[in-house]
Order: structure tokens, then C-alpha cells, then sequence
């Protein structure tokens, strides 16, 4: 079915071949110089996500190793905290002190039911390689795991929220920040460690923040129907509220146009974050950090406008397609011009979209056209010197074109008026006219009309 959905729509076809054929990644991971422990962490990076494993592998050597570790070192603790399976006495105690067992040599755990329980079952791999990084790398992904476990822990804890689901936003964006702005905060410290991002991020917690939150935010509202099923609820209560009285009425047919409204309260939510996003990646030195960055938030405005106003969501995972996330892919990958360029296209789409009937239909208009002015402050659609210099060169050429053109025309009507008068002349000489005699009598009139007043003092005296 995908294959004949690209034969049915031949641009998404070609942006699959482009980025097949023609991308070249700015660096390539080198299996052959790894060791095997090492090759076994990567095959666990692929089998617990694809696209984060593509653009993992792209990075810069300095950071491609502490990058992978520290993705695979969380998603670890994420299988833990996601498996209802572990009674919550056990659990709790494995997400606060997951970061003590990452020191054990031949760590592993064998009591998950999850679909990436092989990762924990061989985690000594990942402890393995975690000992060969350097030391400042290591003391980032061990601060992280240490937040992270523990505010996982405080959830798994929270009996009422797992009761009742999110109360309010405040709550919402907590939850969002450990599992999501706590990994921003890593990999912004490993960007800066390296010097492979602007050191200024530092000193920006917000920027950082902002990057995990719209991330994490996408994953939420596109996860309804799933978590849903589950039994988890993240949408907080103080905006379903505003829409539905009961949870439940999300997924009844009869209330799809108050669900659908509520999805957009979500994406209004989340679109708050773009500005700060777009600034944050602007600070990445280095093109394949970029990259890493820049390629999960242009998939994540894409998902965003995937699934505003679309029914679909309510009942299924929504996902951009191939093709979109090739095109997607080649132009977050050059630079952050053609990155907002991505942003724009999909606010406008958001916008276009909009309903009128939908409450939140006047703030939606105003968030995108706040998204479109910050895009508009970084890269002017008339850069004043620019539009000057195009000015000048199109007043040169136009006067260069007038005066070619006078000088074209004047030459076309003289030689019409010569080629007129020659076939005039002719057809009357033809038809007999005597010119000898033409021009002897207009002389004749000439004179005798000019005769009068030729000399005013005989005129003068004969009137005397």
C-alpha cells in the first residue's frame, strides 16, 4: 500500500528518490573501527528507534558514541517506567537508583515485558561502552538519568494522576520536562562540552526547554487513542474541559467536533514553543549537530499540522508519510533558512485550516502569525540592501531597453513612411500622372499664395 500511495502521488515519490540517491551525509559512522560491544549498541539504537538511530549515526565522531550511550541509557529507563507489568515497589526503587546499576559491570535486568525488554536484558553492553567516553560526557548522562529516574519515579508514585490523568498544565509541562526537557538539557551540555554549539545555551535553560516540550507535546497529542487504551491520559483536564464534561466523550462520534477543538487547544498549546525553537537551533555550530536537531522538530511541526482539525486522530496513530518526511528530511538539512522555510509551510497549512466555528480560532490566527514574524525577523522577504541593489540593476536595464527601443521604432517608422510613400508614388505614376507637371503647378501656387505678402511695402503702396 505504500509503495502504490508513491506511485499514486509522484512528488512525494521523487522527494523519496532524491533523498535516497542524493543525500550525503556529512559524516559516516565507521563499524569496522568498533568493537563488538559497541556494534551490539548500535543494533539495540535500531530496534528501539529508527529515526533517531538514522540521525544518531550521522553525527560528528566526537559526539556519535556519548549521543547513542545516552539515547539507549534513557530509553532504558523509559521501558522500566512504561511496563505496567513491575509491581510499583519494585519499580520504584529501579527508576531512582537506575544510575547506580549503570556502574555495575554485566548489569542487566530480565523482569520486563516491554517490546525493547532485549535492551535491558543485554544492558551490560551499553555499561561497557559508557566506561570508555570521556569523563565530562560521562557526568552528563549520569546527572540526566539521576533527574530523570527520579522524577519518573515521582510519577509512578502520584496515585491520583494515574487515577484521574493530568489535572492541570502546569502538571502537564512538569511531566513533559522530565522526560523530554531533561534530555534537551543533556544533549544541549554535550553540545556545548564539545564546542560543537554556541556556549550562550548555557546561560538559555528556556531555549532547551522549549526544544523537549514541543517534541514531547507532539508525541502526547498524537498518542490520544493509544494512551487512551492503555488507560493513560496526559491531556490535562484544564484544557479537555473547556470542551467535553467527560474524558470519554473525546472518542464518541457525537462529540467529535468539541474533540476536534480540544486537539487544536493542544496545538495551540504546543505552538508556543516554535519561536524558541527556531532560536535554539540557530546556536548549532556544527552542520551534523544541526542536523540532529534540526530534523525531529521539522518532523514534529509537520505532525502538528498532520493532525489539526483531522478526525483520524481520534482514532488512530496520524503519521506524515514517506514522501512529506523525505522532503522534510532534504530541507532540514541544509540550513536553518530553508529549516524556517519548513516551519512556514506548515503554519500557513495550520492556518489555512483553521475553523471559524472552532473558540480558539482567533489565538490559532494570531500564534501563527506571530510564528511567521519571527521567521519574517530572521530572514526578511525584502532585505532593504538587496531590494536597492535588484532596484538599480532593473532602472539600468529599463533605461537601456527605453533608449534601444527609440532608437528601434524611429527606425521602423521611417522606413514604413518611405515604403508608404514609394508605393504611393508608384501606383500614380502608373495610373499616369505627369509629375513634371504636379510640381510646376504647386510651384505656380506656391507663389501665387506666398505672392501677396512677399513684399509688404508694394502691398503698402498700392493700398495708398
Amino acid at each position: 500500500m505504500g509503495l502504490l500511495s508513491l506511485l499514486l502521488h509522484p512528488n512525494q515519490l521523487r522527494a523519496v528518490i532524491q533523498w535516497k540517491l542524493w543525500h550525503n551525509p556529512v559524516h559516516r559512522r565507521d563499524p569496522s573501527t568498533e568493537s563488538e560491544t559497541l556494534k551490539e549498541c548500535f543494533r539495540f539504537l535500531g530496534l528501539t528507534s529508527r529515526s533517531f538511530a538514522v540521525v544518531i549515526q550521522e553525527l560528528n565522531p566526537e559526539l556519535l558514541v556519548p549521543i547513542a550511550l545516552f539515547y539507549l541509557v534513557l530509553r532504558g529507563l523509559d521501558t522500566i517506567e512504561d511496563d505496567m507489568t513491575i509491581p510499583l515497589e519494585k519499580k520504584i526503587p529501579l527508576l531512582r537508583h537506575f544510575h547506580e546499576n549503570m556502574e555495575i559491570d554485566g548489569w542487566q535486568f530480565h523482569e520486563s515485558n516491554e517490546k525493547d525488554k532485549e535492551l535491558l536484558e543485554k544492558f551490560d553492553v551499553v555499561i561497557t561502552e559508557l566506561k570508555k567516553i570521556k569523563p565530562q560526557y560521562y557526568a552528563i548522562i549520569k546527572d540526566i538519568t539521576v533527574k530523570m529516574g527520579n522524577g519518573m519515579a515521582d510519577y509512578a508514585q502520584n496515585d491520583d494522576m494515574i487515577k484521574n490523568g493530568v489535572q492541570n498544565i502546569e502538571d502537564y509541562e512538569l511531566y513533559c520536562h522530565y522526560v523530554a526537557g531533561l534530555v534537551g538539557e543533556g544533549l544541549t551540555n554535550l553540545f556545548v562540552e564539545s564546542e560543537l554549539g554556541n556556549p550562550k545555551l548555557a546561560e538559555r535553560p528556556s531555549l532547551t526547554e522549549s526544544m523537549g516540550q514541543f517534541l514531547q507535546k507532539t508525541n502526547i497529542i498524537r498518542d490520544i487513542h493509544e494512551d487512551w487504551q492503555d488507560g493513560r491520559r496526559w491531556y490535562p483536564k484544564e484544557i479537555w474541559s473547556r470542551h467535553v464534561d467527560k474524558w470519554e466523550d473525546m472518542f464518541d462520534p457525537k462529540y467529535e467536533s468539541q474533540a476536534l477543538n480540544c486537539v487544536s487547544d493542544m496545538i495551540l498549546d504546543a505552538l508556543k514553543h516554535v519561536e524558541e525553537c527556531l532560536f535554539y537551533m540557530a546556536a548549532m555550530r556544527e552542520q551534523s549537530v544541526f542536523n540532529f536537531v534540526a530534523i525531529p522538530q521539522g518532523m514534529a511541526i509537520a505532525a502538528m499540522e498532520s493532525m489539526f482539525r483531522n478526525p483520524d486522530v481520534l482514532k488512530r496513530n496520524v503519521k506524515i508519510t514517506k514522501g512529506d518526511a523525505c522532503q522534510i528530511m532534504m530541507d532540514c538539512t541544509q540550513n536553518l533558512r530553508t529549516l524556517c522555510g519548513v516551519f512556514q509551510r506548515y503554519v500557513r497549512k495550520i492556518q489555512k485550516k483553521n475553523d471559524p466555528k472552532d473558540p480558539n480560532y482567533l489565538n490559532i490566527s494570531v500564534r501563527c502569525a506571530k510564528i511567521e514574524q519571527f521567521i519574517e525577523t530572521l530572514y526578511p522577504t525584502q532585505d532593504p540592501k538587496q531590494l536597492a541593489s535588484q532596484n538599480s540593476q532593473v532602472a539600468n536595464a529599463q533605461s537601456g531597453m527605453n533608449a534601444g527601443e527609440t532608437a528601434l521604432m524611429f527606425g521602423i517608422v521611417t522606413f514604413a513612411l518611405v515604403c508608404v510613400s514609394g508605393v504611393m508614388i508608384g501606383t500614380a505614376w502608373l495610373m499616369g500622372a505627369q509629375f513634371p507637371n504636379v510640381f510646376k503647378e504647386a510651384t505656380l501656387l506656391l507663389n501665387k499664395m506666398l505672392g501677396p505678402n512677399s513684399s509688404p511695402s508694394t502691398t503698402g503702396r498700392v493700398e495708398l
